[in-house]
């Protein structure tokens, strides 16, 4: 991929169609499941300026694990072939991202546990503040990470909430299936 182009893929899940926009960097985004192709899309390319071309083939083993855990497979999506890109992030916002890569698939730590195991106590809501402008839910799994009452919380992906809890239970069914 050059270094001036950045790509796009969406394509169809179980849950639905989903999307992953990338440069040579590595992924800048990705969206959860949508109803239709043209969602997706717009979803997707939304703030997109330069030009940005569908490549079917783009990430093919990120696609293959995306399907999986969508089919109901245990994914460890640290374990990706391909990089994510955080150039834009800021140094606070990379230091929760990362800690929140670590959650362990079908577990959830609250946004001030995350706080604290990112070296930041005290800033559970900028914590929150990160994670709802996450561009790669699921990869950055930021649906595990509730409410200090134990309340799911806000999700700002598509569906929510309502998406966020799908997700954690449907975590939870796998964990039980491998025993």
């Amino acid at each position: 991929m050059g270094k001036n182009s950045t790509k796009y893929v969406i394509f169809k899940t179980r849950w639905g169609v989903f999307g992953l926009l990338a440069d040579y960097k590595g992924i800048l985004r990705t969206v959860l499941p949508m109803s239709s192709f043209e969602i997706a899309k717009r979803y997707l390319l939304v703030g997109m300026f330069q030009e940005t071309k569908q490549d079917l083939n783009l990430c093919p083993a990120m696609q293959k694990d995306i399907r999986a855990y969508y089919n109901g497979s245990y994914v460890d999506f640290k374990k990706a072939q391909f990089g994510l890109n955080g150039e834009k992030l800021t140094d606070f916002s990379k230091k929760v991202l990362n800690v929140c890569i670590k959650i362990p698939f079908g577990q959830t730590i609250t946004y001030s546990q995350l706080a604290k195991q990112a070296g930041f106590p005290n800033a559970a809501r900028a914590v929150g503040s990160v994670l709802a402008k996450n561009q790669l839910p699921l990869l950055v799994p930021c649906h595990r990470v509730i409410r200090g009452d134990g309340k799911i919380g806000n999700f700002s992906a598509a569906g929510g909430s309502k998406t966020k809890k799908k997700m954690l239970e449907f975590e939870k069914e796998i964990i039980g299936y491998r025993g």
